[in-house]
């Protein structure tokens, strides 16, 4: 009964494109978190959904109009945010949103969309296509290997923009880069995760993993690795408990959180006991205070 799944081309198709999905969420999400970009992640997601749309609408390849779209709203947000005398966090909500919105309402007022409503929104391992696995291998292909190629440069420009410029790298460019990167990332894993769940699945593994690790190294691959895990066991697990396949990548992944924090906490304790124990908690406080 366990492996009743695999006997269907789509599970298998699913499965493969949850693996690719989970690897690249995880390796995009190292370098969000690190840049404190959470919510932009969460936002084009919905921004997308529209570009899909809309791309649907004109007739242009779903993949190629999504991304353009999507990009095109990371560069608008950046340009708002420098223009004008607003944070990032309302020029993502302003746009991100109005993006979102259209695309309802286009559905709304032509009744069909070329892509499974629902799909779109939530996940389901029954969209996921040959065309679909194709992209998802391309863009991760290509993630995989502008990371590797540009790794002290993103790595320069995530842990300090400024000074990086003041080095002589090019952080516009990288971050034009990193936007359809992401862009790019969201739209291939839309079908699997949904545009509600992306950000979470692309936010949850790299946070459990900077819980495990203070090194960017193994950060990023523990990043990767729980990204794979996630998006594979949710996946199974959704066929046997019917339901969509991004809520229980994600609910699996928010559960793992949990367990990592809560471990964490405990390991925290017990390395702090020693001290404690020595009497050092007993210093007063103009000698240094509580290690509380």
């Amino acid at each position: 009964m366990l492996l009743e799944p695999f006997e269907f081309g789509f599970f298998v198709r699913a499965m493969i494109a949850a693996c690719l999905i989970g690897g690249l969420c995880g390796l995009m999400g190292v370098y969000i978190v690190l840049r404190g970009m959470s919510y932009i992640g969460h936002g084009l997601s919905h921004a997308i959904f529209g570009g899909a749309v809309v791309s649907w609408i004109m007739s242009i390849n779903f993949f190629v109009g999504a991304t353009v779209w999507g990009f095109l709203s990371a560069i608008l947000v950046a340009w708002t945010t420098r223009r004008n005398p607003i944070g990032s966090d309302a020029a993502i909500g302003i746009i991100t949103t109005a993006s979102f919105a259209l695309g309802i309402a286009i559905i709304s007022r032509f009744g069909s969309f070329t892509r499974d409503f629902e799909a779109s929104l939530w996940g389901s391992v029954l969209a996921v296509d040959r065309e679909d696995l194709i992209a998802i291998a391309v863009v991760t292909a290509i993630v995989a290997l502008v990371f590797f190629v540009g790794y002290k440069l993103f790595l320069f420009a995530t842990f300090d923009s400024d000074v990086a410029q003041f080095y002589g790298v090019p952080t516009g460019w990288v971050d034009t880069l990193f936007a359809l990167l992401l862009a790019g990332t969201i739209v291939v894993s839309m079908q699997v995760l949904g545009v509600t769940m992306i950000a979470a699945a692309v936010v949850i593994p790299p946070i459990v993993a900077r819980l495990l690790t203070n090194s960017f190294r193994t950060m990023t691959l523990l990043s990767i690795g729980i990204g794979i895990m996630c998006s594979v066991l949710g996946i199974y697990i959704s066929y046997f408990i019917d339901v969509s396949s991004g809520a229980s990548v994600v609910l699996l992944s928010a559960a793992l959180f949990v367990a990592v924090l809560a471990w964490s906490k405990i390991r925290d304790r017990i390395r702090r006991a020693p001290a404690a124990s020595s009497g050092l908690s007993q210093l007063p406080r103009s000698a240094g205070g509580s290690l509380e």
